[in-house]
């Protein structure tokens, strides 16, 4: 397995794990006042070359009870804190803390950084094609939060919006984006199940990939 880096701000490290390939699993490191925050991370050499030149690991947080990943390995291994999809205030971070889902099997939260209009999703919405249901769409919500879309996450007005799966977004209008993802949720899922078989959205990204500005 490689990774690959997204075009980030210096603060705002995302890597995205070539294996498998179609989920597009992105893990991310924060860089907030004195330390740097991982979430959901995957661990690679590169990784750690990377976060090597950057302010000490202070915590690892897990945001969605699935994505074990390397969360607990690598926060073994620096000796850090380790928070699995929390309910409250990470101890020493600047974020606060959204419940996107607390059901049975799928609990799921999301970080709101709001020195720097960022928003941190796990699984509720993502870039990676399986998520939209349109060419030209960037974010779109996961495929089973479309009868339930989560609303917690609409009205941010995030301008950062860093995801579990799939590129992020660095752009003014990255919240508005998620405020169309969650408001469409249902009414496009007649055509997501159409590009799913046409396999529309695939095509266009290979033609027009994800930019950011």
């Amino acid at each position: 397995m490689d990774v690959s880096f997204a075009p980030s701000p210096d603060d705002m490290l995302t890597w995205i794990a070539s294996d498998p390939g179609f989920m597009q699993r992105a893990s991310h490191a924060l860089v907030a006042g004195p330390g740097t925050w991982l979430v959901d991370p995957v661990d690679h050499p590169r990784v750690r070359e990377r976060l090597a030149v950057m302010p000490p690991v202070a915590g690892v947080v897990q945001l969605l009870d699935r994505h074990g990943r390397d969360c607990a390995a690598m926060a073994a291994d620096l000796g850090v804190p380790l928070v699995v999809t929390p309910r409250q205030e990470v101890p020493g971070a600047p974020f606060r803390v959204m419940v996107v889902r607390d059901s049975r099997g799928w609990h799921e939260s999301a970080l709101w950084w709001d020195d720097r209009r960022a928003l941190v999703v796990a699984e509720a919405v993502g870039t990676a094609p399986y998520f939209r249901s349109r060419p030209g769409q960037v974010i779109g919500p996961h495929p089973m939060m479309r009868v339930s879309p989560p609303r917690v996450l609409a009205g941010s007005g995030a301008q950062h919006v860093l995801m579990g799966h799939g590129h992020p977004v660095h752009r003014d209008d990255a919240g508005a984006m998620v405020d169309d993802a969650v408001a469409g949720a249902r009414g496009s899922t007649p055509r997501w199940l159409l590009s799913l078989v046409t396999g529309s959205v695939r095509r266009h990204d290979r033609r027009s990939p994800i930019v950011t500005r």
